[in-house]
């Protein structure tokens, strides 16, 4: 995970002063970091293929970057693949298909800011234990993101969560507290 000290990003809503100061727990989004997507971009259509990865070109708007967590902008390459983004060794290991664009060039890290991508979706938002067991799991509007970190983070025995696009299932992102 990047540890580049965003604070925001274009498209990203940050928390007004006085709604920070209601928050009783800060929280912090994670993106994936680029680095694990490099050599993907550059490997031919048919290597992709032998993995399950398809080369995609952003043709219609709100196709989320898991390492932006921006939507890529019309034209741009992508990638759809699979990855592993809860390798806890339990029942609740997992993957899922996400998007990278080719020009993410650093995660998405950020306190208390919610991007565009979380906001507008519909959100199932899981909570996990050190031991990487589901624990608590909620579905809500992203734009009550804010409330429901807050909330599944304030459990002593949640470490982290991941958040999903409830629809189609994908993983978006990883909530810390902050």
């Amino acid at each position: 995970m990047s540890e580049n000290g965003e604070t925001a990003r274009p498209g990203a809503a940050t928390l007004a002063a006085s709604q920070r100061q209601e928050l009783a727990m800060s929280f912090r989004i994670l993106g994936l970091s680029p680095g694990i997507f490099r050599t993907y971009f550059s490997m031919s259509d048919a290597e992709l293929a032998s993995i399950g990865a398809l080369r995609r070109i952003a043709d219609e708007p709100g196709w989320p970057c898991r390492v932006s967590l921006e939507h890529a902008p019309l034209g741009e390459e992508v990638l759809l693949l699979n990855y592993e983004h809860q390798p806890g060794d339990t029942p609740y290991r997992s993957r899922h298909a996400i998007y990278v664009r080719r020009n993410a060039d650093r995660a998405f890290d950020a306190v208390d800011v919610v991007p565009e991508v979380i906001r507008t979706r519909l959100l199932s938002v899981r909570a996990f234990d050190a031991g990487h067991m589901m624990i608590d799991a909620e579905v809500a509007e992203g734009t009550h993101a804010e409330e429901l970190f807050e909330r599944l983070l304030a459990n002593s025995a949640a470490s982290y969560l991941h958040v999903h696009n409830a629809k189609r299932g994908c993983y978006a992102a990883r909530v810390e507290r902050a």
